[in-house]
């Protein structure tokens, strides 16, 4: 019987990675670790069935979920600290030049939505499938027991219609 399968999570970036192993070691092994990862404290078993939903229905597979949106990434950073002012000698004033905003995480979002729908899309046919798969195995059963019925009785009529041949074969012979 397969050992009950445990999930486990260990941050990575911006993004917790959860597993469903049945042991540490396997968990480890998933995430491709070096090292033991929950003796540093950097790893734990997870028991919120909220979190543990989505690694459970893929098993061994490493599901990354994104901790917050950006604001609240960008928040955890802390307050951005300004470089020291170097001293300018007395030059004519220039604009210092505009910062270059951050790069933009559009692509990134739409390529994570598209990979999640894909991934429902996928559950949700597999279920279905399932379903006829289920309903296509009751068929063959009742049909399987129908004809082993069918059979059983058309042998026991063969065998009667042997028994009274072999006797008059008897009585003819004499």
């Amino acid at each position: 019987m397969p050992r009950k399968l445990k999930v486990f999570r260990t941050p990575t970036g911006f993004h917790d990675a959860y597993v469903a192993a049945p042991s540490r070691k396997a968990a480890l092994e998933a995430w491709g670790a070096d090292a033991d990862l929950f003796a540093r404290g950097a790893a734990e078993q997870v028991t919120d069935p909220r979190l543990t939903a989505e690694p459970l229905k893929r098993p061994g597979e490493v599901i990354r979920v994104s901790r917050g949106d950006l604001a609240a990434q960008l928040k955890a950073l802390g307050p951005r600290k300004k470089p020291a002012a170097k001293k300018i000698e007395a030059k004519p004033e220039r604009k210092p030049p505009k910062p270059k905003p951050p790069p933009r995480r559009d692509k990134v979002d739409e390529a994570e939505a598209a990979l999640d729908e894909a991934r429902r899309q996928r559950d949700g046919e597999w279920a279905a499938l399932e379903k006829q798969r289920e309903a296509i195995e009751r068929k063959l059963d009742a049909l399987e027991a129908r004809h082993d019925k069918e059979i059983a009785r058309l042998e026991q009529r063969f065998e009667k219609a042997r028994a009274a041949y072999r006797a008059a074969i008897e009585k003819w012979s004499g």
